[in-house]
């Protein structure tokens, strides 16, 4: 791992970058990350969907989510289309260790309140970490073409986790949620020193 520059940090609020290595591991098997990305797409809008569901009186949460289901999927219909012009396959879903690590850090017990401000920084969070390995993926592979394919998936993303940090912002003190956000960030440095370099994975 190495650190993020500064203007990095403050777009994204993470500490640490991405291994330089997982680029050069990814583009041995696009196919792999291709898979692995269209799932990601998928799970986002699922996942954007659930919020909805679930916190439905929340008409400003309503309101700002119902679009991004739509172009979550269609983030997937773009993943998948790229698969099937590569004359590649949409392999199996993988198991999501650096989301499952996430999703404990959850507070469990609690206020529905800091269950539901969880819930947001860990849309954040994913989002976060999404769009800077879409930047590196966008300054590291050597096709062109498919730098500039996660270029745009790296300015989607950026927009994506400011969205979910406005939201948390909205409905909670903000001295609340930059507290509870460091929590978030200092245990994701943690988990992504810990975990393996693989380059079949997104995250």
């Amino acid at each position: 791992m190495e650190n993020l520059s500064q203007d990095t940090k403050n777009i994204l609020g993470l500490k640490l970058a991405t291994d330089p290595r997982w680029v050069d591991l990814a583009s041995i098997s696009l196919e792999a990350i291709l898979t692995d990305h269209a799932w990601c797409e998928q799970k986002a809008a699922t996942s954007c969907i659930s919020l909805i569901s679930k916190y439905s009186d929340k008409e400003k949460l309503v309101t700002e989510l119902s679009p991004i289901v739509t172009e979550e999927w269609g983030h997937f219909r773009q993943v998948l289309t790229e698969l099937h012009k590569r004359n590649l396959k949409l392999g199996k879903q993988r198991k999501d260790v650096y989301v499952n690590e996430l999703l404990q850090f959850q507070k469990k017990g609690g206020s529905p309140q800091e269950r539901f401000l969880d819930h947001l920084l860990t849309m954040a969070l994913i989002e976060a970490r999404s769009c800077e390995r879409f930047k590196r993926l966008s300054e590291g592979l050597v096709d062109d073409y498919m730098k500039k394919f996660y270029r745009r998936f790296m300015e989607s993303e950026a927009g994506h986790y400011t969205l979910f940090i406005n939201l948390a912002d909205n409905y909670l003190p903000k001295t609340t949620v930059r507290a509870r956000w460091k929590e978030w960030i200092d245990f994701e440095t943690q988990l992504m020193l810990s975990m393996e370099v693989r380059g079949d994975r997104i995250h």
